[in-house]
């Protein structure tokens, strides 16, 4: 029989889609209307389109919202779309831009050009019913490169033996929605009572979840201010952060340096290295059979000599 903490670590996704996880996933497009019905139907309950009217507006949403992905549609593109074009991909690296193409037309090919040349790596050809398969996929699952899916498969290697309700919490860490900002909120979420959920790491020897979930954060801003086109109080303000002045206040108690340096120093994946170095490798062991979710009561666990009780002779 599975336990909670297994039926979780199965089901996490499922979980976090009424937070707003992954299956409300933001994808910004610049569609004809014909594709914009067709790419809405193919996202149903895996992600959330806004419609755009023009590449100007498309970066305008990228510097104020999280966004998974961008949608740009093949036979809309026209060759003077393509400073925006390379402006969006040099400042956004590593947000995904998908290039769509639909149907032939006489200038497919020189489109289809243009946009590999200002730095559009994905074509989705949905001339075939599979691409809209393929379209719903791409944007359902995490980018490889991205530091949520790189943190997720740094914890298996760093956890082997872990039990999977250890690394749902740890999955939960990286991709949980930035609304998400406090440890009862995470607990909550999975299906804990906070107290309970804090005491299972103190009684483990472990730190804090708080400083898991602040690492996490940092981790997440370290890849989001990889972006040129993110300034330090955007990302303040995606992360959900009260205010670009606490931002900096959290990184300088959190790693003692400045918002700027933290910015200069690390990358979103170094950021994840020094979590590592810091609440992962040193407590490998008791991580490796910790169960923040199913732990049992103390006492069922506790190791005392049992106590004798002598009963009265029949007398």
């Amino acid at each position: 029989m599975l336990t909670r903490g297994e039926h979780f670590a199965s089901d996490i996704e499922g979980a976090m889609s009424s937070l707003g996880g992954p299956s409300s996933k933001a994808v910004l497009t610049f569609l004809t209307p014909a594709e914009r019905s067709r790419v809405d139907a193919a996202g149903q309950g895996c992600y959330t389109t806004m419609h755009r009217e023009d590449l100007e507006q498309v970066l305008v949403d990228l510097r104020s919202r999280p966004v998974s992905a961008i949608i740009v549609s093949v036979a809309r593109y026209q060759q003077q779309h393509a400073p925006h074009m390379a402006r969006l991909v040099r400042e956004f690296p590593r947000v995904p831009a998908v290039a769509l193409l639909t149907a032939n037309e006489a200038r497919t090919t020189q489109a289809l050009l243009s946009l590999g040349h200002q730095g559009v790596r994905t074509l989705v050809d949905a001339r075939d019913p599979a691409g809209w398969r393929d379209l719903r996929q791409f944007v359902a699952r995490e980018i490889p490169g991205s530091i949520e899916a790189v943190a997720m498969q740094r914890m298996r290697q760093e956890l082997t033996a872990a039990r999977p309700s250890c690394l749902a919490f740890f999955d939960a860490l990286f991709t949980v929605p930035t609304t998400l900002t406090t440890v009862r909120q995470l607990a909550r979420m999975l299906g804990v009572m906070p107290t309970t959920f804090m005491s299972r790491f103190f009684r483990n020897g472990l730190p804090a979840p708080k400083k898991y979930l602040a690492l996490a954060r940092l981790v997440r801003a370290a890849a989001l201010l990889e972006n040129p086109g993110y300034s330090i109080t955007q990302v303040a303000l995606l992360l959900e952060y009260s205010s670009p002045q606490s931002f900096s206040r959290h990184v300088q108690g959190m790693l003692d340096c400045g918002a700027a340096t933290f910015r200069r120093r690390y990358t979103g994946e170094s950021m994840l290295q020094d979590m590592c170095d810091r609440v992962i490798i040193p407590h490998r062991h008791a991580l490796q059979t910790f169960d923040p979710i199913d732990s049992p009561p103390p006492w069922l666990t506790r190791q005392d000599t049992p106590v004798s009780l002598a009963l009265p002779h029949a007398g």
